[in-house]
């Protein structure tokens, strides 16, 4: 495949990106209204304690926040709409003034159309809008809201969260979960959203085998080939503790460290729980970039 240009701006609701201005990636900060996730949950189940956590990630210079009503863990049972609603509305109404990009960490249709008329400025979703009324929902708000016009981030997993670690298999994971991406990515197109909306991320963990990620980590450059702005989501993975033999909240080292592989890698977006941290790394890796 021929290499192409990334786009030099991300629009992302209220907020244009400019890569052209920026070395680092943008950092997006994990914010989960949920009991079960598995590196924070319950930790900002209430709208109180997520809010002063959301707060925090600001401080620490977050780009944006990634507001999730349900986890997505390996075996994870799935919410209702109403609970999931119930977890992240009032959250987002909190917030919808703060100042940095919010992201909905969702694959519902109606969770989507109800976060961004609340004010979000993207769709983070692990399904690639692969549910049913995902892509309408989209639709629908660019026609009631052209001025703010959402960000897209479509991520790759094998089968689903219940399912999607029993023995994944790829005959070429990097050139499966390009393709797949691409696919959602041109269709989205197709239906008449603006190509410097959409991000792609290839999905570590999602229906992955420790080698598979190692290898998509290694060769992360190759999935902004594809020509979109890559995200890379690794921080605390069950993969880092297999490397390291650390419990989920003793990940913050090799989080950091991951993060900086895939900004040397071309990552232009890094979701991650610990943003201080990453943040202050990665602005020692700016500083020696040419």
């Amino acid at each position: 495949m021929i290499k192409q240009t990334l786009p030099a701006t991300w629009r992302c609701g209220r907020f244009l990106f400019d890569f052209s201005k920026r070395q680092r990636p943008l950092v997006m900060g994990i914010l989960n209204a949920t009991p079960d996730s598995f590196s924070d949950g319950g930790k900002f189940r209430t709208a109180s304690d997520a809010i002063a956590q959301a707060e925090r990630m600001i401080t620490n210079g977050v780009d944006i926040i990634d507001i999730g009503g349900e986890s997505t863990r390996p075996g994870a049972e799935p919410v209702s709409l109403q609970e999931e609603l119930d977890r992240v509305l009032p959250i987002i109404d909190a917030l919808k003034d703060c100042g940095v990009a919010l992201s909905i960490d969702t694959y519902k249709a109606q969770t989507i159309c109800q976060a961004l008329r609340a004010g979000v400025d993207c769709v983070n979703d692990i399904w690639a809008l692969r549910q049913e009324g995902a892509v309408d929902a989209i639709l629908e708000s660019d026609k009631n809201h052209p001025e703010k016009q959402c960000g897209i981030v479509l991520m790759h997993m094998q089968r689903d969260p219940q399912t999607m670690q029993f023995d994944p298999e790829y005959v070429d994971v990097i050139a499966e979960v390009k393709l797949f991406l691409q696919e959602r990515a041109k269709l989205l197109e197709e239906q008449g959203v603006a190509q410097n909306r959409i991000a792609i991320d290839p999905g570590f963990g999602f229906g992955k085998s420790l080698e598979h990620n190692l290898n998509m980590l290694a060769n992360f450059d190759q999935f902004s080939q594809l020509g979109y702005p890559v995200l890379a989501g690794i921080s605390r993975k069950s993969m880092l503790g297999k490397l390291t033999g650390r419990d989920t909240n003793e990940r913050v080292a090799p989080s950091v460290a991951a993060a900086i592989l895939a900004a040397d890698r071309g990552a232009r977006i890094i979701r991650v729980h610990d943003v201080q941290e990453t943040v202050d790394s990665l602005k020692v890796w700016e500083a020696i970039q040419g």
